[in-house]
């Protein structure tokens, strides 16, 4: 880390995007574009503006395409490492796990390819205490019930009321798959070498420890799950950015 910063992030862009088809039949659903640039371009501006210098980007769905648009990161002023997953995307916590190898961090942030939010990154340099950092929102019509509680302590946790959506967003100890297996339930895909699991059960474990804290952002956040939200998305966003590329 650059001092005691974070520098470090993991843009996560393997899902295969089933819910925006046909757009994602033969484009990534990062690598969609909405208000001028594709979506993770978004993503790349903001953190190379907050000060991280290693981006790694797992793939596995079109996998092909995301060097040849992204390249080496210079164009930002960043590194970009890809970790490649194979035909067969890893989930969540798999994903993640196959990238600590790139990663070579303690601490890193980790951020979903298929959200839009205007979050500043440079708040979330900072070193995180306990095993993880979310970022919630205010629930979506399409996720009304939420997924977490935010405690007025800044504890996150997964049995309380007035729940916040998690926003895909957030910072994490590598400590945390430390001993994942403990954790998550052996079956085929744990077994194989590349092994593919969630996150969530990650996340659940470790709050029933009190080891989970958040922040609750009020601006803008957009899970661009659906080709009609994309479109919705680009339609407001139609008024000039001043961001370079």
């Amino acid at each position: 880390m650059s001092g005691n910063l974070l520098d470090s992030a993991i843009i996560l862009a393997a899902g295969r995007g089933e819910r925006m088809r046909p757009l994602t039949t033969h484009t990534p659903k990062p690598l969609l574009t909405c208000g001028g640039k594709r979506l993770i371009e978004w993503h790349l501006v903001s953190l190379a503006r907050a000060g991280f210098e290693r981006v790694v980007i797992n793939t596995s769905h079109l996998s092909e395409q995301f060097a040849p648009a992204l390249g080496d990161g210079s164009r930002w002023g960043l590194k970009i490492y890809y970790s490649q997953e194979g035909s067969i995307p890893l989930e969540t916590g798999g994903g993640i796990y196959h990238a600590l190898p790139l990663l070579q961090r303690e601490q890193f942030l980790v951020v979903n390819g298929d959200v839009f939010c205007d979050v500043d990154f440079s708040a979330w340099r900072s070193p995180i205490t306990g095993m993880a950092k979310l970022l919630l929102v205010d629930n979506p019509s399409q996720h009304p019930h939420g997924d977490f509680s935010l405690c007025d302590t800044g504890l996150v946790t997964d049995d309380g009321h007035d729940k916040l959506t998690f926003a895909g967003i957030g910072s994490y100890r590598s400590a945390l798959w430390q001993n994942w297996r403990t954790v998550i339930p052996e079956n085929d895909g744990t077994r194989s070498a590349s092994p593919r699991f969630p996150l969530a059960p990650l996340l659940r474990h470790a709050m029933g420890q009190g080891l989970v804290f958040g922040v609750h952002h009020r601006g803008q956040w957009h899970d661009i799950g659906t080709p009609e939200r994309l479109a919705a998305l680009d339609t407001q966003m139609q008024t000039p950015h001043q961001e370079s590329s």
